[in-house]
């Protein structure tokens, strides 16, 4: 008896269709994936070079039921005016005050204590973001 093939014999008739198939999803996703990576690059690009302003908190102090303080250090291109909205916090997750404070001061890292009028007892606050203006 003879054995039957169930395959082409190799080399003599082309490439499969499998083949062609990998080689286009392979030549598909790298041009994808470079796309991808060049996307995100300009993002972070965009971002990194664009951002003029930022600021960190330190720490927050609840003075009283009416009052937070936050401590922020804003780093800043010299001669950038921007804009950090600060937010405190009850313990129930609602808002209860929100502060937009204007960074005008002329140097390149600036070092301050603002203060949040509240409507309740705070038990947090957070810097919500910095703009340049």
């Amino acid at each position: 008896m003879s054995a039957v093939r169930e395959q082409l014999p190799e080399g003599r008739y082309g490439r499969s269709a499998d083949e062609r198939a990998d080689r286009t999803l392979k030549v598909a996703g790298a041009v994808l994936g470079v796309l991808f990576l060049g996307l995100l690059g300009w993002f972070g690009w965009y971002y990194v070079a664009d951002n003029k302003i930022s600021a960190e908190m330190i720490k927050f102090d609840v003075v009283s039921d009416s009052e937070v303080q936050v401590h922020l250090e804003v780093r800043k291109d010299t001669g950038v005016q921007g804009v950090c909205t600060l937010r405190s916090r009850a313990e129930d997750g609602a808002e209860v005050g929100r502060k937009d404070v204007r960074v005008e001061e002329a140097g390149d890292r600036i070092d301050r204590v603002w203060t949040i009028r509240t409507t309740a007892r705070a038990t947090s606050a957070e810097l919500v973001g910095c703009s340049a203006r």
